[in-house]
């Protein structure tokens, strides 16, 4: 398999695991994988009671890698909130509560269980 291939498998499954996570929390995922053109993709979009959750997924194998947490930087949160936007306008308008931003990491050790962090309003 190759390595694009494989990112791709390590993402599929660290949004799967983040998906269920946030279904657990009570929240309802609306969809996966949105695209918007070629500006780029929302990982998961879900509601928390009456808000509108944009909620990014970073998924990375445990070693010498920057942990997920530092991967939206600026520029990132920026996009994020411009697809949120798009979002929006393309579904109805904005929830009564407003759009939050949310990231999960994923960490995969090489042995043992994934081990997942959720930030909400990181932008």
């Amino acid at each position: 398999m190759n390595a694009q291939r494989a990112r791709s498998a390590l993402g599929r499954y660290g949004e799967t695991l983040a998906a269920r996570r946030l279904a657990e929390a009570g929240m309802t995922v609306l969809e996966r994988n949105w695209r918007s053109g070629r500006t780029g993709e929302i990982d998961i979009v879900a509601r928390d009671g009456d808000v509108l959750v944009v909620c990014e997924v970073k998924t990375r194998r445990e070693g010498p890698f920057e942990h997920p947490m530092a991967a939206v930087t600026p520029q990132k949160a920026e996009r994020l909130r411009d697809l949120a936007e798009r979002w929006i306008q393309t579904h109805g308008g904005a929830p009564p509560g407003g759009v939050r931003i949310d990231l999960i990491g994923v960490l995969l050790p090489t042995r043992g269980a994934a081990v997942l962090e959720h930030a909400r309003g990181v932008a």
